[in-house]
């Protein structure tokens, strides 16, 4: 898994990277940066890169593939993996309770979940003035400080992005993995993922961030500062080259990292960003946003002087990563997903071959179709597996199967995930009906009064 060899995807065509081309100029031109980098990702590969710009201007410095930028709460998805690896290992749950570690904070009810999801209601930020001291709070600090922050909100009551929530999750990590949360970063990512240029302090050759005056032009450079204890939130810097093998990872997870039903886990949404378009949400540590029938997953970024933004389709295998280094009015995220979008209106994902099913004597008798409520249901064997579908529903109407006895299956993927369906079976051993989440399915469409006895 992860960032393979460019040469192992097919090139994309001189039209298609025209358009990129543009896209990045127009945006670095718009944005006022200094500097843009951008990278493609797809089907594991890195196959087309981009920098238009200065990475520094004094003297000025084109970036390149592995030029540093400091991507900000992109740090945060690497945070929540640490975190999913070791509910994996059996090490925490996430309904846990932040008391299973601080047994006397005021906000010891707050949970696991609650944190990753940004919908705990805490503050958003630690106690103090972080951003404008510029001077981040040791642990100690930090936990000090905790019993002064307030739950603005209830929990689930509405999205709230909160930098404390993420600090406290690194406090988490620690505690659970001995030592810091950078010693276990580079241990459990960085190097399994070969991230070899992202860190929390980067080398000597690193992108330079500016402000930029919105009237005058002029650019001013800002100074990078220690993070401390709110590393885990916002502190990495990286490259293009190694977040592309971080998108990678997003869309075909390496399971000596961590397993895909858990990357999967964390790219649903738990709650609406934005709850009247439903345009946007956030799952446990990636955000996900909608462009008409698809959906991208990944996070944006900010610190002084920098802006970041990772999108990835997951379904389709192709990412994009955007940073720019000026501290403001850069969409870093929007551009990421309007190249991922253009990679895909021009190279729509190729459907794989359809090939006939081998035998399957055992499924046979409960093949075709079945009747429920009224309604049509039909069993089916794809690509080896079992799955039912409500006709005319689609994507909404599809459950795939997977068998647990010789006469019940779960449902595994869809529609009414979690349920059983059951096979009964008559004296002479013929199937009689199913059972599907208690609802009797049969042969022909019957009443619920023709159902009794």
């Amino acid at each position: 898994m992860g960032i393979v060899a460019a040469m192992s995807t097919p090139p994309l065509p001189d039209r298609l990277v025209r358009t990129l081309e543009l896209k990045t100029a127009q945006a670095q031109r718009d944005w006022h940066s200094p500097g843009v980098s951008v990278g493609v990702v797809r089907d594991g590969s890195l196959v087309w890169s981009h920098h238009v710009g200065s990475a520094r201007l004094s003297p000025p410095k084109p970036a390149s593939d592995d030029t540093q930028f400091l991507i900000g709460s992109v740090t945060k998805t690497f945070t929540a993996v640490l975190v999913m690896q070791l509910r994996d290992e059996g090490k925490l749950v996430l309904e846990a309770p932040l008391g299973s570690w601080f047994p006397d904070s005021r906000h010891a009810a707050v949970t696991i979940r609650q944190l990753l999801a940004h919908s705990s209601g805490l503050q958003r930020e630690p106690v103090g003035h972080l951003w404008e001291s510029l001077e981040s709070p040791d642990r100690d600090q930090l936990i000090g400080g905790l019993e002064k922050a307030e739950r603005v909100l209830p929990p689930h009551f509405a999205f709230h992005y909160s930098n404390l929530a993420y600090a406290l999750l690194g406090q988490v990590v620690e505690r659970l993995d001995g030592g810091s949360w950078e010693r276990s970063l580079s241990r459990r990512i960085l190097r399994p993922l070969g991230m070899s240029h992202t860190a929390l302090k980067p080398g000597r050759d690193h992108a330079i961030g500016y402000q930029v005056d919105p009237f005058s032009g002029r650019a001013t450079e800002e100074k990078p500062f220690d993070l401390k204890a709110m590393a885990p939130l916002g502190g990495l810097w990286s490259t293009v080259a190694d977040l592309a093998r971080y998108a990678a990872f997003i869309a075909d997870p390496d399971p000596e990292v961590l397993a895909a039903e858990s990357v999967e886990e964390m790219c649903r949404p738990i709650i609406m960003v934005d709850p009247e378009g439903w345009a946007s949400g956030y799952g446990l540590g990636f955000g996900m946003i909608r462009r008409k029938d698809r959906v991208l997953v990944g996070h944006g970024g900010a610190m002084p002087g920098f802006l970041t933004g990772l999108q990835v389709r997951r379904s389709d295998k192709v990412g994009a990563v955007v940073s720019a280094n000026c501290g403001s009015k850069a969409e870093t995220s929007v551009l990421a997903a309007d190249l991922v979008e253009a990679v895909l209106d021009e190279l729509p994902t190729t459907a794989a071959p359809w090939v006939p099913e081998a035998a399957h004597d055992d499924l046979q008798a409960i093949l075709g179709p079945w009747w429920s409520e009224g309604e049509e249901l039909r069993l089916e064997v794809r690509a080896g597996e079992l799955w039912m579908s409500v006709p005319g529903n689609g994507r909404l109407g599809e459950t795939r199967l997977a068998r647990e006895t010789a006469r019940t299956f779960r449902a595994v993927e869809g529609r009414e995930r979690g349920e059983i369906l059951e096979v009964v079976t008559g004296k002479r051993g013929a199937v009689e009906k199913l059972y599907f989440a208690t609802y009797a399915l049969t042969r022909t469409p019957l009443a619920f009064a023709q159902l009794k006895g």
